[in-house]
């Protein structure tokens, strides 16, 4: 009921202000069906960053993407220049949305966005480098494309998109270039939720991120999802349930806030069909909201809890026994002679990983393509990080991983859908038409 509430207070606030402003209550007679966003990975960082249009005058933004992130995040400490922007007034229906807890009272400098007095704050956070600071909410206009699921479509606008004023020191890790972090996050505020709430369309996205040097995708909103050659990857999901983590995993939150990151149940981890012996205990979210399984944008490789990983790097080694293996190459812990390991359509020719879920007949296949990371013309290593002893989460699915497969994300249904390699449908996450607009 209350979120029911809260949606209605913030689609009406942005009803609102399309209605009674005439340039934007003209561009509002287009009700988009989705939206997309072009992303890239960084070679230097192995980020993956996206770009749009905020402020006014409008002024292209590069960010981080953070599968999990709670919400936009943007400096406003340098350069951040716009007559639209407004804080988010203390007790307002903005900060009731964005749950916070906090108000800033005194601002040592005149106003200007990140620093007004009476102004409801939070906490972002630098989820690379893991560190955070409080910021004011505020709010302004942001700009990107619209699609049809086929094609880029007609430039729209959400005037009044909530996010939070980072400090500069938090940008530190981050890709050269980036002026903050997009969160993607189950959060009220989210972008995902703000979105569909703007134009009133189904709370769900998916996220396909490319292995190659042209653009990944995220698209706000239902498929389809068509990829070239006029492949609609919707059609052909596998699904599971996302799981709440009761705690937060932001680096600054307040009590009792759930995690606003997509955890799935992972029951066990067979290599070549045959089950890895593990601690299952840390296949789940204990009551302090360790444990479990989550997918990230912001590890390159997927992380491990320590006996999890010597588990399944043992079986690996065993189950390739006939492949040299040659030094390890850091971060990685088992490398292998690249000459004598074959090529197929999904990559390295080596045993499939299946992450078992909801039962024995529901997994996601890692591939060669996926499992595997070429750290040079002659090497290849096994593409998963050793999480040490007691981490936060036991398994974090990091972006090597998740390349090449498209991830829906529903959060109205609480539903993962996932298309395992699209290799196997002669497809690519780079294969969204963006040479042509609808």
């Amino acid at each position: 009921m209350a979120s029911s509430f809260h949606c209605l207070l913030f689609c009406s606030l942005v009803l609102q202000i399309i209605t009674t402003t005439p340039s934007l209550a003209k561009a509002a007679s287009f009700r988009p069906k989705a939206l997309v966003l072009p992303v890239t990975k960084d070679p230097s960082t192995l980020q993956y960053l996206t770009t749009f249009s905020q402020r006014t005058p409008l002024v292209p933004i590069k960010l981080t993407v953070d599968l999990g992130g709670q919400y936009l995040w943007v400096d406003c400490e340098q350069g951040y220049v716009s007559s639209t922007y407004k804080p988010a007034r203390c007790n307002s229906a903005q900060c009731s949305l964005s749950n916070s807890k906090a108000c800033t009272t005194e601002c040592y400098s005149s106003p200007k966005p990140g620093c007004n007095n009476n102004t409801c704050s939070l906490s972002p956070d630098n989820t690379v480098t893991r560190t955070g600071t409080s910021g004011d909410l505020g709010q302004d206009i942001v700009s990107l494309q619209s699609t049809d699921g086929f094609t880029p479509g007609k430039v729209v606008s959400v005037p009044n998109l909530l996010f939070t004023c980072g400090s500069t020191f938090l940008l530190d890790g981050l890709a050269n270039g980036v002026k903050g972090m997009a969160g993607l996050g189950r959060a009220k505020i989210g972008l995902p939720s703000q979105f569909s709430s703007a134009f009133s369309f189904h709370r769900k996205f998916a996220i396909c991120l490319s292995s190659s040097n042209s653009n990944g995708i995220v698209i706000f909103g239902d498929g389809p999802y068509s990829l070239l050659p006029g492949i609609d990857v919707s059609k052909s999901l596998i699904f599971t349930p996302l799981i709440l983590n009761p705690v937060s995993t932001a680096s600054g939150y307040f009590q009792g806030e759930p995690s606003t990151e997509y955890f799935i149940n992972v029951k066990s981890i067979k290599i070549s069909d045959k089950a890895v012996a593990l601690n299952t205990s840390l296949l789940k979210i204990d009551s302090e909201g360790y444990g479990g399984t989550k997918i990230s944008t912001v590890n390159p490789y997927t992380v491990l809890e320590t006996s999890i990983y010597n588990a399944v790097v043992d079986a690996f080694v065993k189950t390739v026994a006939e492949i040299p293996r040659v030094k390890a190459v850091a971060p990685f812990g088992a490398c292998f002679d690249s000459k004598n390991i074959g090529s197929t359509r999904v990559g390295p020719a080596v045993p499939a990983i299946d992450l078992v879920l909801q039962s024995e007949s529901v997994y996601w296949r890692v591939f060669g393509a996926n499992s595997m990371v070429a750290v040079s013309d002659d090497v290849l290593c096994l593409g998963f990080v050793d999480g040490g002893e007691r981490p936060r989460t036991s398994i974090v699915i990091g972006g090597h991983q998740l390349e090449d497969n498209l991830l829906q994300f529903d959060l109205a249904a609480s539903r993962l859908g996932f298309s395992s390699s699209l290799f196997f449908s002669r497809t690519t996450c780079a294969n969204f038409n963006f040479t042509s607009t609808a």
